[in-house]
């Protein structure tokens, strides 16, 4: 995979989530999926309007691209800007990348007035966010380390250090290691690998690429 736009690092959405709210009896609903383009983005809006085509609002917002270069919003009907702006500020606020919302309202009888909406969607999809897996998507490189028993020991304490989990070990006559280190890592970890094994290590890379790691959503 080429790299986007020199973009080393960005959150984005490993598994959706859903999750509800009730402000003065009206219940809101966030509904939130990875999306990766805009066609899947409305896809998912639709398929939600549908599902709850009884609901006061099914108010919307998606982040497309690894900069969020397109960004949508809908206020489905409530006042302008109380809902859609805020739900994609909210996504905005985050930066995860490739994700989309629809927050459901059914109306409960009492009016929320301007501010009450705008806190209100703003909730909902944080509540809806902390019901998802989330990972960041870095820019680096495969590579393999190779070394003899006598240095594999220091070699997995400096990967701890790094926070660096070998994704496949190999022993045999030597240790082979596959790692996936970020870019801006890579010199100064050959560098430390080298010194500590006292030059008794193998470091060759084999491709740039994009990779995911999860993260744990404490938002």
């Amino acid at each position: 995979m080429q790299k986007q736009n020199n973009i080393s690092s960005y959150r984005v959405l490993l598994s959706g989530g859903e999750a509800e709210i009730t402000e003065k009896k009206s219940r809101f609903i966030a509904t939130v999926r990875k999306c990766e383009t805009e066609e899947e983005a409305v896809s998912f809006i639709e398929e939600i309007k549908k599902k709850n085509w009884n609901a006061s609002h099914n108010c919307s917002a998606f982040v497309i691209g690894s900069r969020g270069e397109l960004t949508r919003c809908s206020d489905d009907g409530e006042p302008g800007g109380t809902a859609g702006r805020p739900m994609l500020e909210a996504l905005l606020g985050e930066g995860i990348r490739n994700i989309a919302v629809v927050v459901t309202r059914y109306f409960g009888g009492t009016l929320l007035g301007t501010g009450g909406l705008v806190r209100a969607y703003t909730n909902a999809v944080k509540e809806g966010l902390k019901a998802c897996r989330t990972g960041v998507m870095r820019y680096g490189c495969e590579v393999n380390v190779s070394t003899d028993y006598n240095g594999v020991g220091k070699i997995l304490y400096i990967l701890g250090q790094q926070g660096i989990e070998p994704i496949e070990s190999a022993y045999t006559d030597s240790v082979t290691l596959k790692l996936l280190v970020p870019q801006d890592l890579m010199a100064k970890l050959q560098k430390d690998l080298t010194e500590a094994t006292n030059g008794r290590v193998g470091f060759e890379k084999v491709r740039e690429m994009y990779y995911v790691s999860e993260e744990n959503f404490s938002h």
